[in-house]
């Protein structure tokens, strides 16, 4: 099953966006809830399947079809990036190959993860193609050195971007409650020029404020953890904390970043569909995909064109 339906193709297809699926990552000696996280790509395009019909319908949050008429924008669906619980290395190199096939094609790649860990070689995989700004929605913060002795697992993806030559600059939204942060984890990111806004300031300031932070024009990779979002919209996740966004900010935030700035990719990341009641986790994902697509879809042609290598 393909997201949405829309055509299947491999790496190397030359469409405007390509979905790809990586579920594993860089997995700790006791893993948790996070080890449920590799059925989430999976999840995300079945509950797709059943919007597939509706591509051609109106969108009351769009006034219009989800997706523009006419096949001007193409997507395709890439499959999944194979892998194994117990193989991070192998995972994360396999990962950053299958990005970098995807750019070559000066196509955007939309990551399914997976735990946030997969955002590490999915970052990395931009090397050597300009300056990048990162947009991170997520409660916490992940910029941990390293935990259990593992420096790429999911609580250390935007200590490791900052670290990168060609990361200009890392907008980190949503912050809020108590994760694996310790106060020298706060001050090292702010030293590194990072824009922490926790998700009560974005709700004081708004989301236009906040996507004005990222220059116009600039390249934006979206690393968007679902636990971003308040568990009253999307609860399926293993960290979960009262006061995050709501859809409709999330949403906004997504198609006000993607008018703004040229989205060069993006990873939805940390879903548990084995926490997912209803399915009503998978659908908010979706949707939020979806927001995406359409936005990147209404630029300028060649708008979402990434730089060559």
């Amino acid at each position: 099953m393909t997201f949405l339906g829309l055509p299947a193709a491999d790496l190397e297809a030359a469409a405007d966006v390509a979905i790809l699926g990586i579920p594993f990552g860089m997995a700790y000696p006791d893993a948790g809830l996070t080890t449920d996280c590799v059925e989430a790509p999976a999840a995300i395009r079945a509950r797709s399947g059943r919007l597939a019909r509706f591509l051609d319908h109106h969108d009351f949050e769009l006034d219009g079809p989800m997706l523009p008429p006419g096949g001007g924008f193409r997507i395709v669906d890439a499959g999944d990036v194979p892998g194994a619980p117990d193989a991070g290395p192998a995972n994360h190199a396999a990962a950053e190959s299958a990005v970098a096939s995807v750019l070559n094609t000066r196509t955007v790649p939309i990551v399914l993860g997976g735990d946030d860990s997969v955002c590490i070689p999915v970052i990395r995989a931009y090397a050597g193609r300009g300056p990048l700004w990162i947009l991170q929605v997520d409660a916490h913060l992940d910029f941990r050195h390293e935990v259990e002795g593992v420096r790429e697992g999911y609580s250390s993806p935007m200590r490791r971007a900052t670290e990168l030559a060609d990361v200009a600059s890392i907008v980190q939204v949503g912050l809020r409650g108590v994760g694996s942060a310790r106060t020298a984890d706060v001050a090292d990111a702010r030293a590194a020029g990072n824009l922490l806004v926790t998700a009560r300031e974005l709700r004081e300031r708004g989301v236009a404020w906040l996507v004005e932070q990222l220059p116009a024009d600039a390249s934006v990779f979206v690393a968007f953890d679902c636990d971003g979002l308040d568990p009253s919209v999307l609860p399926a996740v293993s960290g979960a904390a009262p006061g995050g966004l709501d859809y409709a900010e999330a949403a906004e935030l997504l198609a006000a970043t993607a008018t703004r700035c040229q989205v060069v990719g993006a990873a939805f990341t940390e879903l548990i569909p084995a926490r997912d009641v209803n399915e009503i986790s998978a659908l908010v994902v979706v949707r939020l995909v979806m927001r995406l697509l359409a936005a990147m879809a209404r630029r300028p042609p060649g708008a979402a064109r990434l730089s060559g290598t």
